[in-house]
């Protein structure tokens, strides 16, 4: 099968979506650069795509995603040793534990750098390369987490609502450069960031999410809910009054 997309970046590649995805997009005949701060894990993602497909299908960068004045000079690095980069993936992600009567700030701040800050650190690179080209595809995995405040995890909801609007600006910005910047809300996947939390609705397989997810990026979706089951729930709960939504309890 052909690509459509030669070359793609993924950040936060050492597991979850972003591993699958990857796995994805390999199989696909694209070569993938992975980011991510376990060296250790990508090094195990890579053997296993370059074992199914070839040895230059796959390269390990290491960074840490809050390190944010690292992400220029990598970008630079990567899309040089890449020889041109068409998709950009930050797939990066982290929720913190805590009962609902705690207000932690160290752990908010970490929730929103790698949610939201890494993720712009790391995209406005893209931007700024895809807009000047024009041509290219940005892909922001964000969240159902992100539609709505709920009372369980602040900071999640928070940093993936700001996400999501990030996006949707530079969609709005880069759409008339000939860019595609696509918004993914996957629901409960079955990753490790998700494993403490039991058993959940709708709850899908790393796996799967990437096979849907590399669709809606094939088929240029400007946004996706993944399952596509989410659009409609999370139309009804958005549209619940803030009245009633408190009172419910959610």
């Amino acid at each position: 099968m052909t690509s459509k997309f030669k070359n793609a970046l993924l950040i936060g590649a050492s597991s979850g979506i972003g591993a699958a995805l990857a796995r994805c997009l390999a199989e696909d005949g694209t070569r993938v650069a992975l980011v991510a701060r376990r060296e250790d894990q990508l090094e195990d993602v890579r053997r296993g795509i370059t074992t199914a497909w070839g040895q230059d299908r796959a390269r390990v960068y290491r960074t840490d995603v809050t390190d944010f004045d690292q992400a220029p000079a990598l970008f630079q690095k990567i899309d040089e040793e890449m020889e041109g980069l068409d998709l950009v993936i930050y797939c990066a992600g982290v929720m913190t534990e805590g009962p609902e009567d705690e207000y932690d700030f160290a752990k908010d701040k970490l929730v929103v750098e790698v949610n939201l800050l890494g993720g712009m650190a790391w995209l406005d690179q893209a931007a700024t390369r895809f807009e000047a080209k024009r041509s290219g595809a940005i892909v922001g995995i964000g969240s159902v987490a992100g539609d709505r405040g709920r009372r369980a995890y602040p900071n999640y909801h928070a940093a993936k609502a700001g996400f999501a609007t990030y996006l949707e600006s530079l969609r709005n910005r880069l759409s008339r450069h000939g860019v595609q910047v696509t918004t993914i809300k996957p629901g409960p996947i079955a990753t490790p960031m998700t494993e403490g939390m039991g058993k959940q609705p709708l709850m899908r397989s790393a796996e799967e999410a990437a096979q849907k997810i590399h669709r809606a990026i094939t088929k240029g979706k400007m946004t996706a809910y993944v399952p596509g089951i989410w659009f409609p729930i999370m139309f009804v709960i958005r549209s619940i009054p803030s009245i009633l939504f408190r009172r419910m309890g959610i």
